[in-house]
């Protein structure tokens, strides 16, 4: 059978249609299904056929969408949650044991941060943080109890780009598992497993959606990780409702395009910021100024769709920009077809101290903004107006 472009597999990658021939997979709202014997309800639990026995353990609708994210990454196996967030702790959990080590780049999401400072040191799970310009300091962190590395590349918000060849290069000869959130990259623009990662975490809820609409994680991978990672969501019940994976699995045959579009948007944005007066920085992959400009090229298809600057007069700047625009929303989520912006340390990243934002490149007048489809002109014009009102 030929192998697909990514492009066409994302649309024509669809459950079998039934007797009725549905052009579109329809969608399977029950909580559980039937047998028609006791042998046949015994075969299924003991997984000898691939029946369906109860949603929160699979659904038509939730493996159809794991099927197309599986194969876009390249991946073995995967699995759905109910957001990303449940994706990444589940993760967590289900390869993690009391005693172990996680190292983790320092830049991370907040609520990730947590789970890292609050929740592990209840479990006796030990974390050490490198930082992402230099993630060459992992081999200097490594334990004997060390069990795997975690990664966002493109980091949140600070816009990092870690390089994934080094760092896989780093966990193959140490013996240690890689696991990366690819949920600023996507599999359209970036491909973790390609450079040794093990597992690869997506929130489906920002660029997979793309419009707002629906909360949802997934996790790909390793058939036998995945098979563990499966069997704490399946018990703990974080599981992905069949109508947002109907959704998701929709929203992917577009995945291409939006991205194609947001990369482009995104990359004008930052021009036109770079050297702006009140700007101290722009941090975008594809600006030649990017400190890992380099490493961007080099493993990402393009820039993706986010922007990080910082404007010059700290949080009073920051709340400024914020008040001062109009057609761009303040939301905390990312990836919507609409742009949106976000004051990271007043909000997503507020419950860090000072000294912890500065460490990973979060000062007080940090914007980021998650660049929309709109046109390019008004995204900048509610940009420029905005910028030219929080600094005078």
């Amino acid at each position: 059978m030929n192998k697909h472009k990514f492009e066409t597999d994302a649309i024509r990658n669809q459950m079998p249609a039934s007797q009725n021939q549905e052009h579109s997979a329809p969608l399977y709202l029950t909580s559980s299904f039937v047998f028609n014997n006791a042998e046949e309800l015994r075969a299924a639990f003991n997984e000898e056929n691939d029946a369906f026995i109860y949603s929160r353990y699979g659904n038509p609708n939730t493996d159809e969408f794991v099927a197309k994210v599986v194969q876009m990454e390249g991946a073995e196996a995967g699995i759905s949650t109910a957001s990303g967030m449940a994706a990444i702790y589940a993760s967590f959990m289900a390869l993690l044991s009391s005693g172990d080590h996680v190292i983790s780049c320092s830049s991370v999401f907040g609520a990730t941060h947590t789970i890292f400072t609050k929740y592990f040191p209840r479990l006796g799970i030990k974390h050490s943080y490198f930082n992402a310009d230099d993630p060459s300091s992992i081999e200097a962190l490594i334990k004997p109890e060390t069990k795997f590395i975690y990664l966002e590349t493109p980091t949140n918000p600070a816009i990092e780009v870690i390089d994934l060849e080094l760092v896989g290069h780093i966990a193959k000869k140490a013996g240690l598992l890689l696991l990366v959130d690819n949920c600023f990259a996507t599999p359209f623009l970036q491909k973790p497993i390609e450079y040794g990662a093990d597992i690869v975490i997506h929130s489906a809820t920002k660029y997979m959606d793309g419009q707002g609409r629906v909360l949802g994680g997934v996790v790909v991978g390793r058939a036998d990780l995945i098979r563990e990672i499966y069997l704490y969501n399946r018990i703990t019940g974080a599981s992905l409702s069949a109508f947002n994976a109907w959704v998701l699995s929709k929203s992917l045959e577009t995945l291409s395009i939006r991205m194609e579009r947001h990369c482009e948007n995104a990359l004008q944005v930052a021009k036109f910021l770079e050297g702006k007066p009140g700007i101290k920085k722009v941090k975008y992959p594809f600006l030649e100024s990017h400190p890992q400009y380099d490493i961007a090229k080099k493993q990402m298809r393009a820039g993706g769709g986010i922007v990080a600057f910082s404007l010059s007069g700290g949080l009073e700047a920051g709340a400024k920009f914020m008040d001062n625009l109009s057609m761009i929303k303040i939301s905390p989520n990312l990836g919507d077809s609409r742009t949106i912006a976000t004051h990271p340390a007043s909000s997503t990243h507020c419950k860090l101290t000072e000294e912890e934002r500065l460490a990973v490149g979060i000062d007080d007048g940090l914007i980021r903004i998650s660049v929309g489809l709109e046109h390019i002109d008004d995204i900048i014009a509610d940009i420029s107006k905005a910028i030219s009102n929080s600094i005078k």
